[in-house]
């Protein structure tokens, strides 16, 4: 029978009983290894590695795992600590180690073939006695080797056994690390029962397809929702998932839990004790935890090592004693739900795990404090992601050197990603470490403790990056340093689509090429300059859109969804995307004619400005067309008002107009002068030449040839037409035009995105409604009146700093942390709906091509998310972050597409009703330059705001601003909600956002490492002291009848 496979080599059992019996001589006639002496083996996966394994234990003797990917220095240092005389290497490994240290190749001495049967080992291993050494991280600076006996070891596969996890006919795929305890389970355990071992390496090869999937078993690290997706969609049938845990001091595995890939997409638990196993939950007082009540766990059982070699006093530390039996304390806290079922909740102490291992930070912290010029250290683990060492150190030392300082000493897995050296580490009252007081790892230089200290000079190419930073940025900062983050330094989501397109215009790539994602996993001066070097040695051209000199063609993506939306949720009679942009003149006047002119050059030169939208019922097509229009464009100006309040009814009619525009002959675009009764009579006698101190100039846009975007770009150039008293702009017949965009669009290779968002789509009920707590309900064949209810909510000063703060730590762009909350925000209103799907706006602008022309490129695009009830605040970021950056590769495929994937009509889509957006004012806002005036923005009532959605939430950052710098604005239909119902909403969407970001201690505030999500709290702080009062207290108008006889 088969026993062992890896690429194209093999080893029936015969075959390997043969070898292992040609090395365990080798190893008792040559070597005079005895039983219970400790034999160490750095052995790269291979079947070396199993040959070598067995070898030992069949010799009696005590197998230590050593990792290849350890430091020299490490390796030595182990060595050491086990008193190991022999260390078993292959042709790869025995450059590891010295000439001092005494090391066997196992490769040189396979090829024995005279075996006297008669020699075969004759060592009897007891149950009690060590079979294995496995070392885990040391808070004290020294790694613990735990004593695993073969009776314990025996035992756990008998439990494993029992369970059915596997058995004699399975096929157990090895790819697990040495320094993992779970490769003793792989490979000891699946022979021991008599499975096949298939072993993966880097360089090896293996067809999935060929395996027939019974069991999948996930050990080591947390189980995650998304990890039960990628499993469906390998396309097994048939086959079990288990959920297995236990530290290495239990053996491996203490507790199963079988998981339902179908029911389990909230948290997945830890489940039930191993037979022969046994589990207690105790409070810091050593009392067994009621249900739901977190607790450290201990476990005993078949499975309690033995003890930490040549440690009794952290052995003696870690082992107790509970009513006749040894238990071990695993420092993990967990909690048992009503169904007997144990959730892990984290650790009581400074031990972490990152990527599966454990790590104590002490060990880190220890190699450090062995550079005599480091006073003080602190590491911590950040965002789940990776460590960072805060230092103080009394000379000037550099990051490098105290990177190779850890390489040379630690585990490839234990070296911190970032070193952050401060002069003097802050302190606590009590004389402690502050580790809140600690500066994140974004942090900027301008306000750290220290110098330059942990920064190495930019060289060239950083240069040139610094360069665009500071111009996107509007910067001219030289102390921005490489390891810092862009959001850190004042970049946002908007002005980070503005560098990559930056990016894509300096080196000559496109998204295909390179996508934004991993810059924006990667958000440092160092980090981008590593990304754009390998774009560059890859040297791929991008084909460049050009012009195709057409004048007709069918209409893009974004105007087919704007054109089609206006016309079946809609009545005809109301307009919902009129774009409005309001300015008062303050000082000054302008010319009309002057401004006339303008306005027809620049229509002159963005084409879709003059474009109409016609739809053929033939072929069922939306096609647009070019017009002359803007020849004959003229300035409307037959409005007069004397008030506030007639400009704002003026604006609020002109954005409901159904009549305002006219697609099918191009007028999307109308300018309007709105007079001063004042300024009237003083202009009677210039013949209304001119608009005067006080007038209004009025702008208006269709959406479907507008977006955001197309704002600044429009001001640019109609501030350049009228200063310069320009006829028209300078524009040839070779730039690229939106009408060249709407085709090019449709011959992108879409296929991998329509997978991507069925995927994302799959399984979820499209009809689904939200609950919202509407005061009405609306009719499936009702059209919307696009009346809004509106309230807006302001956040002061610190509360704005501690959400952009906390964005920058969690290396989260504010798009995706405002989306975070708002997720945690409707987890709770709809009472505890977990598989929420809302639409997001996607500025969709993905091209360098298209930075600088007018039109509706602005995607709509589903979010989906399944939140976890017991996931942390911190957790949901990381995870609607990494969603965000999976969506942003395929925010070009449009929603259309999407919906007739799924077979659905538009109008019957429940996300389609809840939408959210985050807007970013830049510093450089859109400001109007007209020669001879001076402007203010005119402010219209919110309260007049169309609705397009039944509720929609927009966050709005403006950094120009001296307080406020961050709101939101709920707008709600009126169809579904009254206005106090909306007020109501709003203020506990800011008690939601206060528990988050705020540090008034009169809030309840939510720690957001550790809190479930579901402790957010929607009741008011009055609501609550009003319940409290009406239990507990006597009110004052309620007579005691009882008194009165």
């Amino acid at each position: 029978k088969l026993a062992v496979e890896l690429d194209e080599q093999s080893l029936t059992y015969c075959e390997l009983l043969h070898y292992v019996q040609v090395l365990s001589l080798t190893l008792l006639n040559k070597y005079l290894v005895a039983p219970g002496e400790i034999v160490c083996q750095c052995v790269e996966r291979s079947l070396s590695m199993v040959i070598g394994i067995m070898g030992i234990e069949m010799t009696g003797s005590v197998y230590c795992p050593l990792s290849s990917r350890d430091p020299q220095h490490r390796l030595h240092a182990l060595i050491q600590q086990t008193q190991s005389r022999l260390v078993l290497v292959h042709h790869l490994t025995k450059i590891k180690f010295d000439d001092d240290i005494v090391s066997l190749n196992i490769d040189s001495v396979l090829n024995i073939n005279d075996i006297d049967k008669k020699d075969l080992s004759s060592a009897v291993m007891k149950d009690e006695e060590i079979a294995y050494i496995i070392f885990t991280s040391g808070s004290t600076g020294t790694p613990k080797a735990v004593q695993v006996r073969h009776k314990n070891f025996i035992d756990c596969i008998h439990s494993l056994a029992y369970i059915n996890s596997f058995n004699k006919d399975d096929t157990v795929v090895q790819m697990t690390r040495c320094s993992f305890d779970i490769h003793v389970q792989e490979i000891f355990g699946t022979l021991l029962i008599g499975g096949t071992l298939i072993m993966l390496h880097p360089g090896g090869t293996i067809d999935f397809n060929l395996l027939i999937w019974r069991i999948f078993i996930v050990v080591g690290e947390p189980f995650s929702v998304p990890l039960i997706d990628l499993i469906v969609k390998i396309g097994v049938i048939n086959y079990v998932v288990w959920n297995l845990y236990g530290p290495a001091e239990t053996t491996i595995d203490c507790t199963v839990y079988s998981v339902n890939v179908k029911n389990d997409t909230q948290s997945i638990s830890i489940g039930r004790p191993l037979s022969n196993y046994r589990c207690i939950i105790m409070n810091q007082y050593l009392q067994s935890s009621v249900t739901n009540q977190e607790g450290e766990l201990f476990v005993g059982g078949v499975g309690v090592f033995a003890s930490y070699l040549g440690r009794d006093d952290l052995t003696a530390k870690a082992l107790v004693q509970i009513d006749g039996q040894l238990f071990y304390q695993t420092g993990d806290l967990v909690r048992m739900d009503g169904n007997g079922l144990l959730h892990y909740q984290g650790r009581k102490d400074y031990q972490v795990k990152l990527h599966g291992q454990r790590i104590e930070l002490g060990e880190i912290e220890r190699c450090l404090l062995n550079i005599t010029s480091i006073s003080a250290c602190v590491v911590m683990k950040w965002n789940d992601d990776y460590l960072v060492a805060y230092v103080q150190s009394s000379s000037h030392n550099n990051e490098e050197e105290l990177r190779q300082h850890c390489q040379s000493h630690l585990s490839p897995h234990m070296i911190p990603s970032i070193f952050i050296i401060l002069d003097k580490l802050p302190l606590n009252q009590n004389g402690k470490v502050d580790q809140k007081q600690l500066p994140p790892p974004g942090f900027s230089l301008s306000t750290s403790l220290s110098s330059n200290k942990s920064d190495t000079p930019l060289n060239q190419f950083e240069k040139r990056i610094h360069t665009i930073w500071c111009h996107v940025l509007h910067s001219n900062q030289n102390n921005i340093s490489r390891i810092i983050s862009f959001f850190s330094v004042g970049g946002h989501s908007l002005l980070f689509i503005e560098l990559y397109h930056h990016y894509q215009s300096v080196f000559n790539f496109d998204t295909h090429t390179m996508s934004i994602a991993p810059f924006l996993q990667q958000p440092t001066i160092f980090q981008h300059s590593q990304l754009l070097q390998t774009v560059i040695m890859n040297n791929i051209k991008t084909t460049q859109w050009c012009t195709l000199h057409i004048s007709e063609g069918i209409a893009s993506f974004a105007q087919e969804r704007i054109f089609l939306d206006g016309q079946v949720r809609f009545s005809s009679d109301i307009a919902i995307y009129n774009e409005l942009f309001t300015l008062q003149i303050v000082q000054g006047s302008l010319s009309l004619n002057r401004l006339l002119q303008a306005f027809r050059c620049v229509l002159n030169k963005h084409k879709v400005l003059r474009t109409s939208l016609l739809f053929n019922d033939d072929d069922g097509i939306l096609k647009q067309c070019i017009s002359h229009i803007h020849k004959t464009f003229t300035i409307t100006m037959n409005q007069t008002f004397e008030n506030d309040n007639e400009v704002r009814d003026i604006i609020y009619q002109r954005t409901i107009d159904p009549n305002l525009f006219d697609l099918s002959i191009g007028r999307v675009f109308h300018a309007e002068i709105l007079k001063h009764e004042v300024s009237l009579n003083a202009s009677e006698n210039n013949s209304n030449g001119f608009i005067m101190n006080s007038d209004i100039l009025l702008i208006a846009f269709h959406h479907a040839a507008f977006d955001r975007s197309s704002l600044s770009i429009f001001f640019n150039d109609l501030c350049f037409a009228y200063n310069t008293n320009a006829i028209s702009i300078e524009d040839d017949d070779e730039s690229l035009q939106y009408i060249d965009y709407s085709i090019h669009e449709r011959l992108l290779d879409m296929t991998t995105s329509r997978e991507f968002w069925y995927l994302q789509l799959e399984e979820y009920n499209l009809e689904y409604r939200l609950l919202l707590p509407a005061d009405r309900h609306r009719l499936s064949n009702d059209h919307r009146s696009s009346s809004a209810c509106v309230t807006q909510i302001s956040f002061d000063n610190e509360i704005s700093q501690s959400f952009l703060d906390y964005a920058s730590i969690h290396h989260a762009t504010p798009f995706q942390l405002g989306l975070s909350v708002l997720y945690a925000f409707l987890f709770k209103l709809s009472h505890g709906e977990n598989d929420l799907c809302i639409s997001c706006l996607n500025a969709n602008r993905y091209r360098t091509e298209v930075q600088d022309i007018m039109g509706m490129f602005v995607s709509t695009l589903p979010y989906r998310t399944q939140l976890d009830p017991y996931c942390s605040f911190d957790e949901l970021v990381k995870y609607v972050r990494e969603k965000c950056l999976s969506i942003l590769e395929h925010a070009h495929y449009p929603l259309q597409n999407i919906l007739a994937n799924l077979h659905i009509d538009q109008p019957s889509i429940s996300f389609l009703e809840a939408m959210y957006d985050f807007i970013t004012v830049s510093s450089q806002s859109d400001e109007v330059s007209l020669e001879g005036a001076s402007f203010k923005q005119v402010s219209s009532e919110r309260s007049y705001e169309v609705a397009k959605f039944d509720f929609m939430l927009t966050f709005i950052y403006n950094p120009v601003l001296e307080n406020n710098r961050l709101s939101c604005r709920l707008t709600c239909s009126y169809d579904l909600f009254d206005e106090t119902t909306v007020k109501n909403i709003g203020r506990r969407l800011e008690y939601c956002f206060q528990q988050l970001f705020s540090s008034n201690e009169t809030i309840n505030q939510i720690n957001t490492g550790f809190t479930f999500m579901s402790k957010i709290d929607l009741i008011l702080p009055e609501e609550t002291q009003e319940m409290e009062d009406t239990a507990f207290c006597r009110q004052s108008h309620i007579i005691n009848e009882g008194m009165f006889i």
